[in-house]
């Protein structure tokens, strides 16, 4: 497993103990990378980060609150410390909630902006410098909330307007440093993020079933097609790539 000429290549992977950031996880090991396990849940990514190395990958765990900004600037220090560097970051942790902007409470539209938006924002401030040194370079998971209004999802929708303009913002200021920012804006794709904000199995499922007919494929995404994409646009192929 690995590809040779990625091997001394660091790619911190936030969100990784479970969908689009666990595929990233496994897609950039598999190429060679270290790849830097980050999420809450510890037990999780020790699993993620055994499975990467029985296959022969290299994978660390880092553990932490991506909510805490003097635990993000630890876990980066951290990193830096054990692996030597950061080539990558992948911020791919978030969560979803409903809400209108009738019924949306302030401590659930916090909590959407702190994971999706200040986490990311956080990450890259507390990167940038071990980025610029090795003309590394970031994607982002936003969503296709991000670039439309959807109903009921108005704090999700907002926070992942403000991941879009962050990337690009970034991606301008660093552009002259040989840093690239890029981000994906998948639709629905099949991970836990739906289940972890209180839907049941069934609506799940029936919520699934819906997206078949808004999706002009029909069907939904799966978590490793949309690691393919950040794979490429984290790569030497996408040189030429930045603020998208």
């Amino acid at each position: 497993m690995g590809s040779c000429k990625n091997s001394d290549k660091v790619a911190v992977i936030t969100g990784a103990s479970s969908g689009i950031g666990r595929a990233c996880a496994f897609r950039f090991s598999g190429e060679g990378y270290s790849v830097a396990l980050v999420a809450r849940r510890s037990d999780e990514l020790l699993a993620v980060a055994e499975e990467i190395r029985s296959k022969g990958g290299k994978a660390d765990v880092f553990p932490g609150d991506l909510t805490d900004e003097k635990q993000i600037e630890e876990l980066v220090e951290r990193i830096v410390a054990t692996l030597g560097g950061i080539d990558v970051l992948v911020n791919a942790a978030g969560v979803i909630a409903n809400g209108t902007i009738e019924n949306t409470s302030t401590e659930d539209w916090d909590h959407l902006m702190n994971i999706n938006l200040r986490a990311p924002f956080h990450m890259l401030r507390c990167a940038v410098s071990h980025l610029i040194a090795r003309k590394g370079n970031v994607v982002n998971v936003s969503s296709v909330n991000g670039q439309r209004a959807f109903p009921n999802v108005l704090a999700y929708c907002v926070s992942k307007a403000g991941v879009d303009q962050l990337t690009r913002c970034a991606a301008l200021e660093l552009a002259g440093k040989g840093v690239r920012v890029n981000a994906v804006n998948p639709g629905v794709t099949r991970t836990h993020l739906h289940l972890s904000s209180g839907m049941t199995e069934e609506e799940y499922r029936q919520f699934l079933e819906r997206s078949k007919s808004t999706h002009p494929l029909g069907r939904v995404g799966e978590p490793e097609e949309v690691a393919e994409l950040i794979f490429f646009l984290a790569s030497d192929k996408a040189s030429w790539i930045t603020g998208e």
